[in-house]
């Protein structure tokens, strides 16, 4: 089970992630560039904090990637003529990995289970 802490910091995470969106639709280019930090951060310290809950981790795992993908195609329509979406590509495939991963497991573990 998450904390009510961890669940308020996750909260504000999303608020982060928002205001970072919303500057790459408006190309606010250093606002967002600077919206990265916060974002990517919590979404670390969320990555840190459940690493001993197997489903909270391979989530939050999932959007540390997801923000990290998310970035790095911003930045590459912000400067450089839209030339990360390969990189962004190879982030968004670990976040789907670390999914499946994780429920391929639980899947696994299921029927083993209720085998033996």
């Amino acid at each position: 089970m998450i904390s009510e802490k961890l669940r308020r910091v996750e909260n504000l995470h999303i608020i982060f992630w928002l205001v970072k969106d919303t500057c790459w639709c408006m190309l606010s280019h250093t606002l967002g560039v600077i919206m990265i930090v916060p974002t990517f951060l919590i979404a670390l310290f969320m990555v840190i904090k459940t690493r001993k809950m197997p489903s909270e981790f391979a989530h939050n795992l999932a959007v540390l990637f997801w923000i990290s993908a998310n970035s790095t195609w911003m930045c590459g329509e912000f400067f450089c003529n839209d030339c990360s979406r390969g990189p962004a590509l190879v982030l968004f495939g670990a976040g789907i990995s670390s999914i499946a991963v994780y429920y391929g497991y639980a899947l696994y573990k299921r029927f083993t289970v209720k085998q033996s």
